[in-house]
């Protein structure tokens, strides 16, 4: 497995960090991973050795504020520079790959997933989305409440989000090292909140307007996103090609649970079928 680092340019230019795996076959497919808040692009390596085992490369960022990417820790001036950062990302990828292409997001990046895949689906062969930041997050209403007060008169106001790290996994192990790791922080800035819950209400008012397959996957003891809230977009999506996985007891980072290998399980199937429908296709 070859891992290359490098940077692109992103909204306004910002140079972000990201990394790729790849296979030492030719690529199959390409899956395009984007974290949650305060997370970054190093923490998905299991599901990365088991995609590449099965001949996928995968392509990860930091988002902007994120990682090894400059910008203030949590902030945004716009919710579109989230969008226009993942397609500046993903015209990176296709300048070099030449196969079908999924993107995969994790909480926070579960809704700048929807969001980007609800405007501009072409070029996508689908959606995956874990434990996506939709309706009610594992936020206190204080800290919500001062977020929209502030982000008019001083957007860049940061706050520790609160979100307790033991809701993560329920790996012991993982909770430690999500601790040690210089690259995570706990930061959201005014603005944030305020972008944020305005791009998840026009999420979920055109939930029906997907038209890319989709595929969602949620624990149901997450404390940090609801699964309560998956569940309602996934009733509002119209498109006849989508799963809805709920797993019984399971926290909120999926990728990195204890039970992280039937998940990922479940995604290569799901990749796999979808593949197979491309070359089906194809054929024809």
């Amino acid at each position: 497995m070859r891992n290359i680092e490098g940077t692109f340019k992103g909204a306004g230019g910002l140079k972000l960090y990201y990394q790729s795996w790849h296979p030492q076959e030719r690529s199959r497919a390409v899956v395009a991973i984007v974290h949650g808040l305060g997370a970054h692009s190093g923490l998905f390596l299991p599901a990365v050795e088991y995609l590449v085992s099965l001949g996928y490369a995968v392509y990860a960022l930091d988002l902007r504020g994120h990682g090894r990417s400059p910008g203030q820790r949590g902030h945004i001036n716009r919710w579109a520079e989230f969008r226009e950062d993942l397609s500046a990302f993903l015209q990176q990828i296709w300048t070099q790959e030449n196969c079908p292409c999924f993107v995969w997001g994790h909480s926070l990046g579960g809704a700048i997933v929807l969001d980007y895949a609800l405007r501009s689906p072409q070029g996508l062969q689908g959606a995956i989305v874990t434990a996506p930041a939709l309706g009610k997050v594992g936020v206190s209403r204080l800290k919500l409440a001062i977020g929209r007060v502030f982000s008019r008169v001083y957007p860049r106001l940061s706050l520790k989000v609160g979100i307790n790290h033991n809701a993560s996994s329920r790996n012991p192990s993982i909770i430690s090292a999500y601790s040690q790791d210089p690259l995570r922080h706990e930061y959201g800035s005014a603005r944030l909140a305020t972008e944020f819950f305005a791009a998840v209400d026009w999420i979920e008012n055109h939930a029906s307007d997907l038209q890319i397959p989709l595929l969602l996957l949620h624990g149901s003891a997450d404390r940090v996103t609801r699964p309560e809230s998956s569940w309602l977009f996934c009733e509002r999506v119209t498109y006849p090609d989508k799963k809805c996985y709920e797993y019984p007891g399971s926290y909120h980072d999926l990728y990195a649970d204890t039970n992280y290998q039937e998940v990922l399980v479940d995604i290569g199937n799901w990749l796999e079928q979808h593949l197979q429908k491309i070359d089906d296709s194809q054929a024809a």
